[in-house]
């Protein structure tokens, strides 16, 4: 499955899209870029005179890179038929335990590393890592999901 194939399945739409580009994919990892755009709503009230990103859209992030994408990837995988709409996929984020280090500001571009735990009983673990363009860790965690076809 090819990287426009994976975002064209993605069950989201602007303006809660957070992944502009799948780098590369494999049954084991999967790297991913998301800039944040200046104009996007929660910028407007976090904070008022100096926005920053929040926890939880960094989080957002995190898992749609690196868990719903690598996720999208491993069912295709495993089912060897590749999935052809975003209705054959049934997903539930299910939990999240991250630590944050750095801000994320307007403008930024991140990139999201995972590293598949394991995928097993419709259950997806990964070990994400999030990191800004200046390669410094942003923010990292355990994310967990039930993904289906």
């Amino acid at each position: 499955m090819k990287s426009k194939e994976i975002l064209a399945l993605l069950p989201y739409q602007e303006p809660f899209l957070f992944v502009d580009e799948i780098l590369s994919v494999s049954a084991d990892s999967i790297v991913g870029t998301y800039t944040y755009d200046k104009t996007l709503p929660f910028y407007q009230g976090h904070f008022k005179k100096k926005p920053v990103t929040p926890g939880v859209i960094l989080t957002e992030t995190m898992a749609q890179i690196g868990l719903v994408s690598l996720g999208i990837y491993l069912i295709s995988s495993e089912t060897e038929s590749t999935v052809q709409n975003k209705e054959e996929i049934e997903i539930a984020f299910t939990s999240a335990d991250v630590n944050f280090f750095l801000p994320v500001y307007p403008g930024e571009k991140v990139t999201v590393k995972s590293e598949k735990q394991y995928f097993r009983f419709n259950k997806l673990k990964c070990k994400v890592q999030l990191f800004n363009d200046q390669e410094e860790l942003v923010c990292r965690g355990t994310l967990t999901g039930m993904m289906k076809k």
